[in-house]
């Protein structure tokens, strides 16, 4: 397997290998304030005013407040080192916008999926979509001020998670913790990786 890396101009300074990763979520879940908690760039994010337009096919419960949605796709950047690049892209939460997920998820190496403990229910398409396509994913559980906080394996049997999924605490506002989220995907990425292609 070629490592993916293209010489630069002199043959000294490779460039880094890209690793793409989903977050993803239902709707008002924190992907794009994950994002832009980890990214090292100014992120990248289709942020457009909600509208009159919205009521009635928008969900609405439990995130009231929300003011903004992400229309297309959020993007980030953390450079681990010279020979590794990760590339973050946060899918859009509302039903409307899944068709989406199919093209963000083209070539991931694995996927955050974002969960609201007050909105359980809304995570089971979200597992289920990377499930279904075989991309390693970790569940990370988003604090919220006002939301019960549920054990980690609490939330592994209401979501039915199987065993060897991680299922880890998160705070999207907390740059540590998402990055916790994030190694963690990257470690059981590897592990589900052959051992031939390693």
């Amino acid at each position: 397997m070629q490592s993916g890396r293209g010489d630069g101009e002199d043959g000294d300074n490779p460039a880094p290998i890209p690793v793409k990763l989903v977050v993803a979520g239902g709707f008002g879940v924190g992907k794009t304030t994950l994002v832009g908690a980890v990214s090292e760039i100014p992120p990248l994010t289709t942020e457009e005013e909600m509208t009159v337009a919205s009521e009635g096919v928008d969900d609405l419960s439990g995130v009231d407040r929300k003011e903004t949605t992400t229309v297309a796709l959020d993007f980030g950047r953390i450079t681990i080192s010279d020979e590794v690049v990760l590339y973050l892209f946060g899918a859009p939460g509302q039903n409307r916008f899944w068709p989406l997920w199919n093209d963000l998820a083209l070539g991931a190496v694995g996927a955050v999926v974002l969960v609201d403990t007050r909105k359980l229910q809304e995570a089971f398409a979200s597992v289920d979509f990377f499930e279904r396509r075989g991309i390693p994913f970790v569940v990370a559980v988003n604090i919220f001020d006002d939301g019960y906080q549920y054990e980690p394996e609490e939330v592994r049997d209401a979501l039915v998670i199987p065993p060897e999924v991680p299922i880890v605490i998160c705070d999207a506002r907390d740059r540590a913790l998402c990055k916790n989220a994030l190694v963690t995907l990257a470690r059981h990425a590897i592990d589900r990786t052959p051992s031939e292609l390693t």
